[in-house]
Parts: C-alpha cells; structure tokens; sequence
C-alpha cells in the first residue's frame, strides 16, 4: 500500500488525476472519517498490537477513496493515497520536512537528559544535523569510502552460511535463517559507524556483543507496544514495557559511549589515519559536538538493522519460489566476482539485475506502511481545506510456495518464518 499518513495540522497531499473537482473548497470536517471509537482503536492496539494496521488502511481506503480522517486517541491524522497527492505534500514541505515523533523514543531521551538525534529531530535542527552527516553518511564518495567494509562482512556471511551446508551429511540445510541475517546486518552496520567487529558471524559471539544485540532487539520490542498509547495512559497501563524500554536504551547508549570514546582516543594519540568509519570521520571533521555525533550514531545504530534484514529475508524467499530467476542472479555475479574483488565499489554498476531484484522485494515489501508529515501552513488536498498543524555459492530453495503475510511490528515484517534451504552447487 502506497499511502501517506498527515495529522490535522499537518501537510496533506494534494489534488488527484480523477474528476474535476468542484470549485468550493470543502471544510476539513467534510473529509470522509474512518468508522469506530478512537479510543477503542487505542485499547484494541494496546491489546491486540497494529500488526493489521495496514490491511485496515487499505481496506479504508477501498471503502472510503483516496483520502479519508483517521483517528488514534487524541491524534488526529490524514491519510492519502495517490502519487500526485504525495508530490504535492513533498513539495509544500520545502527543505524542513515536519516527521511524526517516536514518543518511546523521545521519552527515553527527554528522561535520561540525552541529545535528540537526526530520527528524532524536525525543522531547522533536524536540517542542520542532515546537511552535517550528509558528506560521510549519504554521499556517494561516503559510499564508496565504506562499501568495503560492508562487502567484507557479506562475505564472511557467505562463508560461515556455505560452512554449515557443508558440515550437513545431506550437503543441504533447511533453517530459519531470520537470527543469522539480523546478526550480519548489525555486524555491517556496526563496522561501518565505529569501525569495529562484533564477531556475531563466528560460532562463539562474545557475552558483550550477544548483549548488544538482546538489547536492539528488546527496544524494537517495546517500541511496537508503546508508539501508539498516550504516555500518559501507557506510564501506568504498561510499566514493565516502560522498563524494558528504558533498560534497553541505555544499554545502547553505554555500547556506543565505549565505541566513540575509544574511536576518540585513537585519533587524539596521533595514530596512522586510515578510514575506519562514519564516526571516526565525523570526529575528525569536527563540525559537531561529541553529544551530537553519539546521538545520531545511535539512531543510525537503530534504523539499520530491521530495515535491513527483512527486506533481505523476503529476497532469499523470492529468489527461492522463482530458481530461473535466482538462476539469472547467479550467472550475473559470476560474470561480475572478478571485477567486484578487485574493487568492492563496482557492485552498484556491475549488478544492475540484482538491483532491481532488491527493488522489486522493497516494493513488494516495504519496509513501511506510510509516510508521516505535518505542515505549517493551510493546504487543499482532494478538495478539501487541510488546516496547518494537523506523520562460494549456494542455492536457495522453500516449499513455501503460497505468499506469506506481511504483519507492522513499528515496521512490515513477515507474520510467520519462512523455512529456507541452502544446497551447496558446484
């Protein structure tokens, strides 16, 4: 589902290709509401969990058209669905796009006395921390600079994968393989911003790096049964989610405080300088603060895993329901491995039909349900006014042939596993 999600005082989208529409703009109270109590949706959430939060926006969307009011408690938002309607939203938003707010997130900062990252941060704070990471983090000579080292874990992947295919007696192994590359994409991710290997693709991770992880995990968790309560209902309704919340942030944060520190006192002592990742660079570059470079590490630290692994998960499972398709993929990386040794950096022109793969899984499963904005000033989407203010080798098989159901858990995710094979080939 395509969709953007905008509160009252919010941006929305506006007109569509569809009639002409009539010439009196319609009040914001005409808009065509989502049936149901929204209280009851929060109690039905904070019970039940949002895992069918997207089959219901489509449903209403089907039900309602391409913009109807939708409401959460005290949160009020507009949902829209065609791509004009998007584009005109991204275009009224300018430079300082407003974002929907993480609450549990937000809280766990505010409570701690901790800096607000870039994921936590809007208008022209949230622009100035961007255009500052923007050169090591999003640029393609960033990209180039660090691809190495995520193609030294991916191979380390392959590795320890093919190793375990080939202790079997059958020469295959059939595995739930959702642990091993939640751990590869927080191994890559963890290298890339500190430098630093976690060993979570060996037999025996450390008790420090399992923690690590126990941790991201137990936020993620969290995060999913608190992002749509109220604090002040949930501070008394879901305590020991609270706990697990806070415990866990902090975890996190001592994880990268150690990192940066050691990263720090590396580059104070003068040592020979040779790229060791994102945070290394920005501490050299010095155009934050300390804080400020921890912040949004951090938040790069949490919004790389999930995001990275399941779109990951759900291309192994499509490459292992289509074998021609997956068979292409490989004759393509055979033809490119040489080129790709020499100089990891090639993998983004040498590979244009694994690129495509990788984006026809992300549009298939995105990793999202919608896009939140909210904006500062009156729009008319749909006719109607929108009040400013208103978020080696091997081969992969399944006999899961039939299409697994996408489940939002803070974002979309496979309800159940998929079992996946991986056959050693010659």
């Amino acid at each position: 589902m395509a969709g953007a999600w905008l509160s009252p005082r919010w941006a929305r989208t506006l007109t569509t290709g569809a009639a002409p529409a009539p010439k009196a703009v319609l009040p914001f109270e005409a808009i065509p509401q989502c049936p149901g109590n929204k209280w009851l949706r929060v109690l039905r959430i904070w019970r039940e969990g949002p895992e069918d939060l997207h089959l219901q926006m489509q449903q209403t969307f089907q039900e309602l058209g391409p913009i109807f009011r939708y409401d959460v408690g005290r949160r009020q938002m507009v949902c829209v669905t065609l791509p004009e309607d998007v584009e005109r939203l991204k275009r009224a938003e300018g430079v300082q796009p407003r974002r929907m707010v993480l609450e549990p997130w937000l809280a766990h900062r505010q409570h701690r006395g901790h800096k607000c990252g870039v994921f936590l941060l809007n208008g022209p704070a949230w622009r100035s921390d961007r255009l500052r990471l923007n050169p090591d983090v999003m640029s393609p000579l960033a990209v180039q600079k660090y691809m190495p080292m995520v193609d030294r874990v991916a191979r380390d992947f392959s590795k320890a994968l093919m190793a375990k295919v080939l202790r079997s007696a059958r020469g295959a192994l059939t595995v739930d393989i959702q642990p091993s590359i939640f751990h590869y994409t927080l191994e890559a991710s963890n290298l890339v911003l500190f430098g630093e290997r976690l060993g979570l693709l060996s037999q025996s991770p450390s008790p420090a790096s399992l923690n690590f992880i126990h941790a991201l995990e137990a936020m993620l968790r969290s995060t999913v049964r608190l992002m749509f309560m109220p604090r002040g209902l949930s501070r008394w309704t879901s305590t020991e989610v609270w706990k697990e919340h806070f415990e866990a942030w902090d975890y996190i944060f001592q994880y990268a405080n150690n990192s940066i520190q050691k990263i720090y006192q590396e580059l104070a002592l003068g040592r020979p300088h040779h790229y060791s990742g994102i945070v290394a660079e920005l501490l050299l570059h010095a155009d934050m603060t300390l804080d400020t470079i921890k912040a949004s590490s951090i938040d790069l630290t949490a919004g790389s895993v999930d995001t990275t692994a399941y779109p990951l998960l759900m291309t192994l499972f499509e490459l292992a329901r289509n074998p021609e398709v997956q068979q292409t993929l490989r004759q393509e990386s055979l033809l490119a491995d040489a080129k790709i040794s020499e100089n990891p950096q090639r993998a983004a022109t040498e590979l244009p039909l694994l690129r495509a793969a990788l984006k026809e899984t992300l549009r298939l499963y995105p990793v999202g349900i919608s896009v939140d904005r909210q904006v500062s000033s009156d729009m008319v989407l749909q006719n109607y006014h929108i009040p400013a203010g208103v978020l080696k080798q091997f081969q992969v098989d399944t006999l899961t042939q039939e299409d697994i159901k996408m489940v939002y858990r803070f974002i979309l995710m496979p309800s159940t596993i998929p079992l996946l094979t991986f056959r050693a080939i010659n």
